[in-house]
């Protein structure tokens, strides 16, 4: 599902990743460790196509993103669900909206987009909050809120960056606890974080890298 060969990405002269190659089989979870500054969030940047890689090869889901081209990057795209840490939700659109923005893109009709919606929103355990504003909503719900508009397109890989890194122990659980459960639907699923409590908890195969190259997997 996710194989990159003898990557590399650097900033100037500072190098981000250096010569990274692994494999991530279809439906595996998988963490992505190591301290600040250590490549995690480059690496999962490469794998969505916000940027390229300086040299080598990264295919993600049967698609070369080493060498992405603009007709391809929306392919690539939605096959790829993105949570981040600080949410990145619409402030001046409520939940249903927020949550449907990914299929308003593709031109899905809009009965579609509210069956998928309030199903979505069952699987996070947020029915009922539809019309609210992010505002309204705590910390671990916006995250919710995040998580479900990664899974609506029922992606093939689910990136997460740091996706607890704003939530308190309960809140944190209950999201990991989501991913956890869209995994054993068969997604894909890597994540970046440096809580071990966290990765303890939920025990999965990790990367760890340092210095942006990987030292042990």
């Amino acid at each position: 599902m996710i194989r990159l060969y003898h990557v590399h990405k650097a900033y100037g002269q500072v190098p981000a990743l250096d010569d990274v190659s692994f494999q991530l089989p279809k439906g595996e979870f998988c963490y992505v460790t190591g301290p600040s500054g250590a490549g995690k969030s480059t690496l999962l940047r490469l794998l969505y196509g916000a940027e390229l890689p300086s040299s080598g090869k990264l295919l993600v889901g049967g698609v070369d993103a080493s060498k992405l081209n603009g007709r391809q990057l929306p392919f690539l795209r939605r096959n790829i669900g993105v949570v981040f840490q600080d949410f990145k939700l619409i402030p001046s659109r409520n939940v249903h909206d927020n949550v449907g923005l990914a299929l308003e893109v593709l031109g899905t009709d809009r009965g579609q987009i509210d069956r998928r919606v309030r199903a979505v929103l069952h699987t996070v355990g947020l029915r009922g909050k539809e019309g609210r504003l992010p505002a309204a909503l705590s910390g671990g719900e916006q995250q919710r809120v995040a998580v479900a508009r990664a899974i609506i397109n029922d992606p093939a890989i689910i990136l997460a960056d740091e996706p607890t890194g704003n939530l308190d122990g309960a809140m944190a659980v209950e999201v990991m606890e989501i991913l956890r459960a869209v995994n054993l639907r068969g997604t894909t699923i890597l994540i970046a974080t440096h809580d071990a409590a966290l990765m303890n908890r939920f025990p999965a195969r990790r990367l760890h890298f340092q210095g942006g190259k990987l030292v042990s997997q």
